[in-house]
């Protein structure tokens, strides 16, 4: 999430009450999580096990909760807490805003689009030309919808990420301001939830096609030309490649890739990356070929047996 424009490391650390090493006039741009950090951006970082890694990465601030040596071209702030402050800047620059219409004011709607009965669409939200939104479909604010869309009944775009720090008094939410991105010529089923990212952006590739019932986490990226079936379950940070083909009821861990020309077989539960243009099925899920080898050889294991016994 970029900042609507340059601030110092002074600024900021004044914004958030924390102290601060580096140049007072250090030039920030924007906060975002790890996964898609660029230059001029804070993550954040509260456990020792990733300190390195934060402090590695392509942010140049790290708003981080000990003291540690600031790398070259780098600056640090230094917070009790990373998690409640990297949610103040996220309040700060990214405020919910409550709608006073069913359809903002300030939506951008194209030629030629129809939307039904029903429908909410939030601030800031751009649908474009020839696009059909059935009933009761929710499209939380920033989202951006492009030409020859398709969104049946039911679906919600922008809902909030479901992550959680777990604090003695309970689960404290990560607050959201990223953006669902849904590119040209998708299909998005009925009761559909695509979450909008946590600082970046949740995306459906050009072409893709999304059956009914399907869950799409956090700053997932969907390339072009996947076809999803009903029921799967996509998890956070996951990069799905072109032409990925996905059966009813799939699982996907988070953070992980699922490489271009991918199948994944009904009810398969994916955590790891895939090799390219391979069939996988299971759970957990492996190469499909090397699965049903596995069981053929278990269907012979009661004939070795009674072959053994006449030993």
């Amino acid at each position: 999430m970029k900042f609507p424009k340059p601030y110092t490391l002074k600024q900021i650390a004044q914004l958030i009450d924390c102290e601060f090493r580096g140049a007072e006039d250090f030039e920030i741009l924007g906060i975002n999580e790890i996964h898609v950090v660029e230059p001029g951006d804070i993550v954040f970082v509260d456990h020792p096990k990733y300190y390195d890694k934060a402090l590695e990465s392509a942010a140049t601030i790290v708003l981080i909760n000990k003291d540690v040596e600031c790398p070259v071209g780098k600056a640090l702030l230094i917070s009790d807490d990373p998690f409640r402050d990297f949610n103040k800047l996220t309040e700060h620059f990214k405020p919910f805003k409550a709608s006073h219409s069913a359809i903002a004011s300030d939506a951008i709607i194209g030629e030629g689009t129809v939307i039904q009965p029903n429908c909410f669409v939030g601030n800031n939200v751009t649908i474009g030309k020839n696009c059909v939104i059935h009933a009761n479909v929710s499209i939380y604010d920033d989202a951006i919808i492009g030409d020859n869309v398709t969104i049946h009944a039911g679906t919600v775009l922008g809902a909030s990420a479901f992550y959680y720090k777990n604090r003695p008094e309970g689960y404290d939410q990560l607050k959201s301001g990223g953006r669902v991105i849904i590119e040209n010529n998708v299909d998005i089923g009925a009761l559909c939830t695509i979450d909008r990212g946590v600082t970046g952006d949740t995306t459906i590739g050009e072409g893709s096609k999304l059956d009914n019932q399907i869950q799409i986490g956090h700053d997932t990226v969907i390339g072009e030309k996947c076809l999803i079936a009903s029921q799967t379950g996509i998890a956070g940070c996951v990069v799905v490649e072109d032409n990925v083909t996905i059966w009813g009821q799939v699982g996907v861990k988070s953070g992980i890739t699922i490489t271009k020309g991918t199948v994944l077989y009904a009810q398969s539960g994916l955590g790891h990356t895939t090799e390219e243009g391979k069939t996988y099925f299971g759970s957990p899920a492996i190469e499909a070929r090397a699965f049903f080898k596995e069981r053929a050889y278990v269907k012979m294991i009661p004939e070795i047996l009674q072959k053994l016994k006449k030993l």
